[in-house]
């Protein structure tokens, strides 16, 4: 990889608003080699998206997040790629990642309710006869989002007296 593209990652990883102009002043370069190279960047499929870090919590968005673990017969031949394709396909699902150890797949969903999620795991997952298992973990609070810090607001917990 081009060190001009590696700087340029690195400066959008950092804030994805930044313009060619900015990062070509930054870089010493000018602004057009900066936009053709993110072009390229995108076109090449290095950049997937851009977007933005959002803790729902402060604008009020319910949702429930989930981490699946699920343990897999890989398929001769397309091994884990074709179950993995078919399981991204669904709306709920925001991550999937193929693991070492005890699972084969991590899946992060997103839900409305307990319930919702719940249904996934009972209604979609389980219709795949290359599931084995799966284990699912609620997401109760988050400390850091994709390298960004949620600072609480001042909430404190309650004491609990015996």
């Amino acid at each position: 990889m081009k060190k001009l593209h590696s700087d340029i990652l690195q400066m959008l990883a950092g804030d994805g608003r930044l313009s060619a102009k900015d990062m070509a002043a930054a870089l010493g370069e000018d602004a057009a080699v900066v936009r053709g190279a993110v072009e390229e960047l995108e076109k090449s499929g290095v950049i997937l998206k851009y977007g933005v870090v959002v803790d729902g919590e402060k604008i009020g968005k319910d949702c429930v997040q989930a981490l699946i673990e699920v343990r897999v017969t890989p398929k001769s031949e397309k091994g884990f790629d074709e179950i993995a394709a078919d399981i991204g396909e669904f709306e709920e699902v925001k991550d999937l990642y193929l693991m070492s150890g005890a699972y084969d797949l991590c899946i992060i969903i997103e839900g409305k309710t307990l319930r919702e999620v719940a249904l996934f795991v009972s209604e979609k997952l389980s219709r795949f006869e290359s599931v084995l298992s799966t284990a699912t973990h609620f997401i109760l609070k988050k400390y850091k989002i994709d390298g960004a810090s949620v600072r609480d607001s001042g909430n404190k917990r309650l004491a609990v007296q015996a």
